[in-house]
């Protein structure tokens, strides 16, 4: 079993707790196909949006790991998610499924609230989410409400700042929020000291990732 991983930009923490995910799901069997691209989330964030280019070069990635068998492969960025949509009719027909890294868990704040926060520390990821979050409410037939919150200037700290300026940042929330989306793969380490401080839940996305890739590949017949 061969799942393909496909990253624009990354941190340790986020490939850690990919790899992690993943291993759990699957077994540590698994073998693991690694793709980054740094140079795409860079561009998106300096235009402002998935330029035709960085598109490009995300979809060549999914040929990439096509082209090497793999089973399956995870987009890891949910700037980048609109694309991963745009390509999955072409992947299931060459029997490669994309799985989106965020797509369950947008799912799961929808069955948990009406008031949906969507925290993220860089703002082309922003937009893509909600955009996300509010076609899968359609989708589910549900009615949602979303709060955005931007963390600026988070991306990049370590751990222990890292996790400061998020908890400073929903302390500044002013309107009640029943759950939380951690939008940037990177920021998923820190769900668990929030939601205990909070005692609300704050939904990361590898986690539910993982779930997603065992689902598509038991949709294969790869594992039962």
């Amino acid at each position: 079993m061969k799942v393909g991983i496909v990253y624009t930009g990354t941190t340790s923490e986020l490939e850690e707790d990919v790899e992690r995910e993943l291993k759990n799901r699957l077994g540590e069997a698994v073998e693991l196909y690694v793709q980054k691209d740094p140079s795409i989330i860079k561009e998106i964030n300096s235009e402002g949006y998935v330029t035709r280019q960085a598109a490009k070069r995300l979809v060549e990635m999914y040929l990439k790991a096509i082209g090497a068998d793999c089973d399956a492969i995870l987009n890891a960025c949910s700037s980048v998610g609109e694309v991963a949509d745009a390509c999955r009719g072409l992947a299931s027909y060459l029997g490669v499924p994309i799985v989106r890294i965020d797509e369950l868990m947008c799912r799961e704040a929808i069955k948990r609230g009406e008031r949906i926060g969507i925290m993220g520390t860089l703002p082309t990821t922003m937009d893509p989410t909600q955009r996300t979050v509010e076609r899968l409410a359609r989708e589910m037939g549900r009615r949602v409400q979303i709060v955005n919150i931007l963390v600026e200037g988070a991306f990049g700290l370590d751990q222990v700042a890292f996790r400061k300026r998020l908890s400073d940042a929903v302390d500044k929330v002013d309107k009640p929020v029943d759950v939380f989306i951690l939008a940037q793969g990177s920021m998923a380490y820190a769900a668990g000291d929030l939601s205990k401080r909070y005692h609300l839940p704050f939904l990361g996305s590898p986690y539910y990732g993982a779930i997603a890739m065992k689902e598509a590949l038991k949709n294969k017949g790869i594992i039962s």
